[in-house]
């Protein structure tokens, strides 16, 4: 398959800034390239997709990738919405994570549409992912019937991620009493939560996943106090937990609950852990071709699916967010040809 096209297609989304929550250019921009290849969009909010057959009670498979970005690292060297393909590399803020995987997916998508397939065949491209907008995938998935099965575009180097931790944010709370730092008064609320802070980082959850690891707790932010001589009355720091799939979202809270003095309130019990069966026709396919299965230890659109998903696409994980992000071009050829190989035919 000739993959300019494709290509060229990267090249225009990156010069258009689709930063998290300003996604409505892009988004322009993709369905107006698709629709002047006779592909019918559906549109909600800023997320687009095509179905192969819209009227077919087939098992649907779902192909996923997001078109929004997170902000360029202050350490660019590069203008990050300048696409530059230097020999094999393409550079730009958004090529690795996920724009490589959108194009390829859309590649794949016209390829395997293109002969009769034994699923319903949907390509979508999602707005809110880098920062987890309720507008984003969810509203989306409300528009089609319940897929069996989910390929969600994200850079894996074509490997199979058969599991990721899902990600819970807790604010927490520590309370003391105020009072004058040069005198014995009031409760130090930062002394407080200095205890909880040792138990974030010490605590193992006993349950450790194959794939995943242990439930990781890293406490990420830390605010306290007034001015210098002022005995702060009430600590705030925030923690940053991901979860293994060997605990429910809900069940990490109650047993962080259980150990810790001070106040806390997640900020959505949503992203769960995600994992896909080993014995699922398109693992047990994509095995068959070599590819290796393994646990992704950073989140994505996996986390909102309540169905089977497979996350998988070119690039490195390592480069997103990174300053100068690119991907290979070979790299997005590789992975049209490794999608059309791994769905073509597949049973679900």
């Amino acid at each position: 398959m000739d993959t300019r096209e494709y290509i060229d297609l990267l090249c225009k989304l990156i010069a258009i800034p689709s930063v998290s929550g300003s996604e409505t250019a892009a988004a322009n921009l993709l369905q107006s390239w698709m629709e002047e290849r006779s592909l019918k969009v559906n549109r909600t909010v800023n997320n687009l997709w095509v179905d192969s057959d819209p009227l077919s009670d087939a098992p649907v498979l779902l192909l996923n990738a997001h078109i929004d970005t997170v902000k360029p690292a202050p350490s660019y060297t590069r203008d990050p919405f300048l696409p530059s393909v230097e020999g094999d590399f393409l550079y730009g803020l958004g090529s690795n994570d996920c724009g490589g995987s959108l194009v390829a997916l859309l590649a794949a998508y016209r390829e395997l549409s293109s002969r009769e397939q034994p699923y319903r065949l949907i390509f979508s491209a999602t707005a809110g992912e880098e920062n987890c907008a309720p507008d984003g995938i969810e509203i989306f998935l409300g528009e089609i019937p319940v897929p069996a099965l989910g390929i969600i575009g994200e850079p894996t180097g074509m490997q199979m991620a058969v599991a990721e931790k899902g990600l819970m944010v807790l604010d927490c709370t520590s309370f003391g009493v105020s009072g004058h730092a040069a005198r014995e008064e009031g409760v130090n609320a930062l002394y407080k939560a200095l205890d909880d802070i040792q138990w974030f980082r010490s605590y193992a959850f006993p349950r450790v996943s194959d794939f995943l690891g242990p439930v990781k707790m890293s406490v990420t932010m830390i605010q306290c106090g007034v001015q210098h001589n002022v005995v702060p009355g009430e600590c705030s720091f925030v923690v940053d937990v991901r979860p293994n799939g060997e605990y429910s979202n809900q069940e990490i809270l109650s047993i962080i609950r259980e150990n810790v003095g001070c106040e806390v309130k997640p900020r959505s019990l949503k992203h769960q852990s995600s994992s896909i069966a080993g014995d699922h026709p398109v693992v047990v396919r994509g095995l068959g071709m070599g590819l290796e299965a393994y646990g992704s230890p950073t989140t994505s659109n996996q986390t909102r699916c309540d169905f089977p998903t497979l996350k998988i696409g070119p690039g490195q994980s390592s480069r997103s967010h990174m300053a100068d992000e690119y991907i290979r071009i070979s790299e997005i050829e590789q992975a049209v040809r490794v999608y059309v190989d791994l769905l073509d035919g597949l049973k679900i």
